[in-house]
């Protein structure tokens, strides 16, 4: 069982940065976790994953150069520093977690979630 709280995100211009943090709890070890968006009106989407024993890191095309996925295995929290911000970006961000394999764009392969936290990016 791995629970899920994120934290971060909010709203910032075009162009700026934010953070958004997930901190876990429970048997993380042979999990991997990702990060998905969901805008109004769209389907959830892939933005990044990590793996937590060898770290090993996955982007959608569109996040990467600007986003970067980190984990912190001693605060057994994952972090999303996004740059570069988009006004397309916006969304709400949900951390998530699957036990063992490599990071999966697919939501339905994830059994854990977040509660999600909104990240606007205004033009």
């Amino acid at each position: 069982q791995v629970q899920l709280v994120e934290s971060g995100g909010g709203r910032v211009q075009a162009g700026g940065s934010l953070s958004v943090s997930c901190a876990a709890s429970g048997r993380t070890f042979s999990t991997v976790m990702g990060w998905f968006r969901q805008a109004p009106g769209k389907e959830r989407e892939f933005v990044a994953g990590i793996t937590w024993s060898f770290g090993s890191t996955n982007y959608a095309d569109s996040v990467k150069g600007r986003f970067t996925i980190s984990k912190d295995n001693a605060k057994n929290t994952v972090y999303l520093q996004m740059n570069s911000l988009k006004p397309e970006d916006t969304a709400v961000y949900y951390c998530a977690a699957k036990n063992r394999g490599v990071v999966s764009t697919l939501p339905g392969e994830y059994r854990y979630w977040g509660q999600g936290t909104q990240v606007t990016v205004s033009s």
